[in-house]
């Protein structure tokens, strides 16, 4: 004979049950404690093909399809399997005689098994000597993992099965939260599957796990009315996941995929905002991230915004350029920001070089400018926080300060915002004129580089260029501030960046993680917060040369240094 639990659906009633037939009998009787204890006497069942038929014990099987019926689950039920040879009436006999001598109550029955586990008995010993499966003796085990005062109250009937069953897999902490909350009448102790939800937040099973179970260092939860085991810590299994992911990422990319987007945990895989495209022909990778821990890999897609484009390109007749679809990693108020950074640092490095000014100022004579009518880049931020940053900034306070002598110079009011203020009248060009006429070599030089300054371009292929000729250290000019890190919103360049500061384990650690989060992480590293601190970081966008997180990402600043990297070269 052999004791396992098998699933309802695989069980059906013998033709030689001495009580068969096809009237279903009367279960009332014991229809309410299989409801609430489950079936506590094995049935006796014998193997047919795929499934199993019943010998003995029609009327519970009867009462579990009742159960059922009613759309209340159902777990494998305890049976004990006959083998060639065996006597039916002998097993059932002795199954019934060994139940008997096992306390009908539960807390009892756990006393009696706790203490035979004193003795040096096994589980599968103990399932043996009473005649029930060894999940069943584990089941009535584990109410010693609950506190005495939780297994009081399940003795007199004050918390239901189901809700010592989760509790049995929680730790003492939370047994003793859950039981404060218990305990007081104006609190709502969750019972149940919502107990399951407020212990584990859904637990995470083992089979959602993409690494090698060997790796996990932590516990490993089995259920013991079941085969599915479930991670005690979510954060390591998260780690471990995250890593996995970027390398299944990495690998990906590495095939050829043109790019492989991982969904935020818990975003939806919406399939029909999306268009089947091949590798070949751009398609990506949507990676969707549940909040179990389960992995969906949904090769092959790309929006239906980006397959629309592609069509009114194609109906257009315009040749598709590579990676025109592909979204910019800076959103347009991200780089409106870098764009003024970058500009202000550069302009102020260009006031020590008055002969590259000079050079410059007559490359805007011959090829002109949209700038050259002439008037000072206005400096324009698209959003008051960038204004507020910018206008705080070191490269901007010291331009600013280096403009009085030149307005001095040149006979203008101090309180002027800039030196360059043409309006078309003629009288204050001569004016301007005549005063330079009496000014030094030195002095033209200064105001001519201060002119050259204020007509610089921002967001423009010269400010690039002239960054990298300049070899312009952002270091000496601008820190990261908090307004820099509410304008990136590209979660892959995101993680490119914390791998940059905190390194791929970290990143790769936490490639799931919202971006809010990373970012987070980022600014620990940075500050010291917790983490090893790390000095005089710059971002790949505030250097010269210009340079994206992530392949053909970085918009227009890319396009910027694209242009002109033959010729720096």
């Amino acid at each position: 004979m052999e004791l396992a639990h098998i699933p309802l659906d695989q069980l059906t009633v013998s033709p030689l049950n001495m009580r068969h037939s096809r009237k279903a009998p009367d279960i009332s009787d014991i229809l309410p404690s299989i409801r609430e204890r489950g079936i506590q006497q094995p049935l006796l069942v014998r193997k047919n093909g795929k499934g199993y038929e019943i010998v003995a014990g029609r009327r519970r099987y009867f009462s579990l399809k009742e159960i059922e019926q009613k759309d209340e689950k159902v777990d494998p039920v305890p049976c004990a399997i006959m083998t060639d040879g065996d006597d039916a009436a002998a097993l059932e006999a002795s199954l019934i005689e060994n139940i008997a001598r096992c306390d009908p109550d539960d807390m009892t029955r756990y006393e009696t098994f706790a203490r035979l586990v004193k003795q040096g008995k096994t589980a599968a010993k103990i399932a043996i000597t009473f005649g029930v499966t060894e999940i069943m003796v584990r089941r009535s085990l584990a109410l010693g993992n609950l506190l005495p005062t939780i297994r009081n109250a399940y003795r007199v009937g004050e918390v239901d099965d189901d809700t010592v069953r989760q509790l049995t897999l929680a730790s003492k902490k939370q047994q003793t939260e859950w039981f404060k909350l218990f305990s007081d009448p104006e609190e709502h102790a969750p019972r149940s599957w919502q107990l399951k939800q407020w212990l584990f937040g859904g637990d995470i099973k083992t089979d959602v796990a993409l690494f090698p179970l060997d790796s996990y260092k932590g516990e490993i939860i089995t259920d013991l009315f079941g085969d599915d085991g479930c991670f005690d810590d979510v954060e390591k299994f998260w780690e471990l996941q995250n890593r996995s992911i970027a390398t299944e990422r990495d690998a990906l990319l590495k095939a050829g995929w043109n790019d492989v987007v991982i969904c935020d945990v818990g975003q939806h895989f919406a399939r029909w905002d999306y268009v089947n495209t091949s590798k070949k022909d751009g398609g990506r990778v949507y990676i969707e991230v549940r909040g179990t821990g389960e992995v969906i890999f949904h090769k092959g897609f790309i929006t239906g915004k980006d397959h629309q484009c592609r069509q009114k390109k194609t109906a257009s007749g315009h040749d598709e350029e590579e990676g025109a679809d592909v979204r910019p990693e800076l959103t347009k108020a991200a780089q409106n920001y870098i764009n003024l950074h970058r500009h202000a640092a550069v302009r102020h490095s260009l006031l020590n070089h008055p002969c590259v000014a000079l050079r410059l100022m007559v490359a805007h004579a011959i090829g002109g400018s949209a700038l050259w009518s002439t008037k000072p880049d206005p400096q324009q931020a698209e959003k008051e926080e960038i204004d507020e940053s910018v206008g705080s900034s070191k490269a901007v306070t010291a331009f600013s300060k280096e403009r009085k002598p030149i307005l001095k110079m040149l006979g203008l009011p101090a309180h002027g915002h800039s030196v360059v203020r043409s309006n078309g009248d003629d009288y204050r060009v001569v004016s301007l004129f005549v005063v330079l006429l009496k000014l030094s070599d030195k002095e033209v030089m200064q105001v001519l580089t201060f002119v050259m300054a204020e007509t610089l371009q921002c967001g423009t292929s010269v400010v690039e260029a002239l960054g990298c000729h300049l070899k312009v250290d952002m270091n000496d000019h601008w820190k990261p501030d908090e307004t820099f890190f509410n304008m990136l919103r590209d979660k892959p360049a995101i993680n490119a960046i914390l791998r940059h500061v905190g390194g791929k384990k970290v990143a790769n650690g936490n490639v799931t993680a919202t971006a809010k989060t990373q970012k987070n992480i980022i600014q620990d590293f940075l500050k010291g917060d917790n983490r090893k601190k790390v000095e005089g970081w710059l971002p790949h966008y505030m250097r010269f040369p210009f340079k994206p997180y992530t392949k053909g990402r970085g918009g227009r600043l890319s396009n910027n240094f694209a242009r002109i990297k033959s010729l720096l070269t």
